[in-house]
C-alpha cells in the first residue's frame, strides 16, 4: 500500500528539477506495487503450483530484500534531487516508508523462518556424488537374490 501512494503522490508532480531522481522512483513505486500485487495474487490462490517455481521462500526473500534496496536508494537520491514541493516530500516520506515495511517483513520472514539460503532444496549433496545407497543388493529380504 506504502508503495502505491508514493507511486500516486509521485505521479502528481507536475514539474522536476531532476526529472532522472523522479523517473527512477517512479520505477521503483510501481515496480514494487505491480510485483507485489502479482506475488500475493499468486500465493494467496492456487496459481502459484502452476508457475512451476518450488522456491517460494526465497523468491520472496530475494525479491523483498531487492526491493527494500531499490526503495532505499530511489528514496534518497529523490529526497536529494527534488524541488522541495510538499508532494514530493510525501512521496519521499512514503518511499522510505515502503521500505521500512519491506524490511520489517524481512525481519517477520527471518524470525518464522530463518534464512532461506541455510536451507537445502533436496538438490544433490554437497561433495557433487550420488549418495549412497543403504540397503544391500543380496539380503534376505529380496527374493530374487535367493534364486
Amino acid at each position: 500500500i506504502f508503495s502505491f501512494v508514493a507511486f500516486i503522490l509521485e505521479e502528481v508532480v507536475s514539474s522536476c528539477y531532476s526529472c532522472f531522481a523522479l523517473y527512477f522512483f517512479e520505477f521503483v513505486s510501481c515496480t514494487a506495487f505491480l510485483f507485489t500485487l502479482l506475488l500475493l495474487v499468486l500465493l494467496s490462490t492456487a496459481l502459484h503450483a502452476r508457475v512451476g517455481i518450488t522456491c517460494w521462500p526465497r523468491l520472496d526473500f530475494w525479491y523483498t530484500s531487492l526491493i527494500a534496496l531499490l526503495f532505499f536508494v530511489s528514496s534518497i537520491v529523490f529526497a536529494t534531487n527534488n524541488n522541495g514541493t510538499d508532494l514530493e516530500k510525501s512521496a519521499v516520506a512514503f518511499g522510505f516508508t515502503a521500505m521500512s515495511a519491506f524490511l520489517l517483513d524481512l525481519v517477520f520472514f527471518y524470525k518464522s523462518s530463518g534464512l532461506p539460503l541455510q536451507k537445502s532444496g533436496g538438490g544433490p549433496p554437497a561433495e557433487g556424488g550420488a549418495q549412497l545407497e543403504t540397503e544391500k543388493l543380496n539380503s534376505d529380504s529380496n527374493p530374487s537374490a535367493a534364486e
